[in-house]
């Protein structure tokens, strides 16, 4: 998720992997096996109610330490201890594939740039109102795809990342499906998935409608269910409402800045703002096809001017009432992504008191987070619950 996240530039320094620390507690948990929980993994693990909470999410993976949205970054997320990972972003190729990228603009996380057989497929598009230059899924084949190989999406915060570039190759959505059988196999717990529909109403205007993709994707391998441990995720209310009438999975709203519109609502003409969808009858009326909201963290705190962390809203209490999970996002451990009264010395690359954050955050009430680092997400609530 994310298209709609500020990102902050910056250089990483020090790379703490805190996965050693926590897979004697989370490797000792997805390592649980017997009837029971073969069970459970054949059933779906009793639905969202058989999550922790607060519930870790492995944004796109563990993107904190790999490139993103590679079957490297969804293992060691899982290696990691989350209860659920991110594993895709969901742009379609030309051909009507699903695919797992950040974007559909492919420059800054493949290395579609050193082929030149695809030099002529670099274009300016409009995406989502957004002049948008690089290389795009909808104007490749999956094979052609199946060519590249991932990079790090943003290097100068993450360099020890880069060692990684060009190990993995794109996903598909179904291969992510036979990967999460297979974990759930191996590791005799469910392995949850949780995909986001990127910007639907630019590819639906293509021809490439993504909800009927993943709903026939899903019912072909039976995890189209209520109790299927597969959620879904949107920036497009809209998105998810059409959804909600093709599948009976989970279903999430995804909410960007107060100010913001739901690119859907600018192509209808609904003058409604996240400042809206976020009151009570907004909450009702989502609460109404979906089954909770992912925010950014600032509409559960805002900040100051200067960053810092100021009163909680009062989002978490009104998004229960009317019966919606939250899950906001994302915990990042170097300090240009932390609120400014948790950055820790001068150095704008280094891990600050993100502990201090985790456990801010989960004061309010908030069913889970998505973090680019599992790890620390895993130790931060097993500090706050016992605690």
């Amino acid at each position: 998720m994310g298209t709609q996240e500020n990102e902050q530039a910056g250089g990483t320094g020090r790379r703490m992997l805190l996965g050693a620390a926590v897979l004697g507690a989370g490797g000792a948990v997805l390592g649980l096996s017997g009837t029971a929980k073969a069970a459970e993994a054949r059933h779906g693990g009793g639905g969202l109610k058989s999550l922790p909470k607060p519930t870790i999410i492995g944004h796109r993976g563990a993107s904190g330490y790999r490139p993103e949205h590679t079957l490297g970054s969804y293992q060691l997320a899982l290696d990691m201890g989350a209860d659920i990972v991110e594993a895709g972003d969901l742009v379609p190729t030309k051909d009507g594939h699903l695919v797992c990228r950040h974007e559909p603009e492919i420059g800054g996380t493949t290395d579609v740039a050193d082929h030149p057989e695809f030099a002529d497929r670099k274009k300016t598009k409009l995406l989502d109102g957004v002049s948008t230059t690089g290389w795009f899924t909808e104007d490749f084949t999956l094979a052609e795809l199946k060519t590249l190989r991932a990079t790090e999406r943003i290097p100068a915060n993450r360099p020890h990342n880069t060692l990684y570039n060009g190990r993995w190759e794109i996903p598909t959505f179904e291969e992510v499906l036979k990967w999460q059988d297979e974990q759930t196999r191996k590791r005799g717990k469910q392995v949850w998935i949780y995909p986001e529909l990127k910007h639907p109403t630019y590819f639906r205007k293509l021809g490439l409608g993504l909800e009927e993709r993943i709903a026939k994707v899903l019912h072909k391998h039976g995890k189209d269910r209520r109790s299927s441990p597969v959620i879904i995720q949107s920036f497009e209310p809209t998105s998810i409402q059409r959804l909600n009438k093709l599948v009976d999975n989970p279903l999430v709203v995804l909410l960007s800045g107060p100010a913001t519109r739901p690119w859907d609502f600018v192509e209808t003409g609904d003058p409604r703002t996240v400042a809206d969808l976020v009151k009570p009858a907004g909450l009702r009326e989502i609460a109404s096809y979906a089954q909770g909201i992912g925010t950014t963290l600032d509409l559960i705190i805002p900040r100051d001017a200067n960053g810092n962390l100021t009163t909680p809203t009062t989002l978490v209490n009104d998004a229960h009432k009317v019966g919606l999970l939250l899950h906001p996002w994302t915990m990042r451990n170097e300090n240009p992504f932390l609120p400014a009264n948790f950055r820790k010395g001068t150095d704008a690359d280094a891990y600050g008191d993100v502990f201090g954050a985790y456990k801010t955050y989960f004061a309010t009430g908030i069913d889970g987070v998505f973090t680019d680092n599992p790890d620390t997400g895993v130790l931060a609530r097993e500090d706050f619950v016992n605690g």
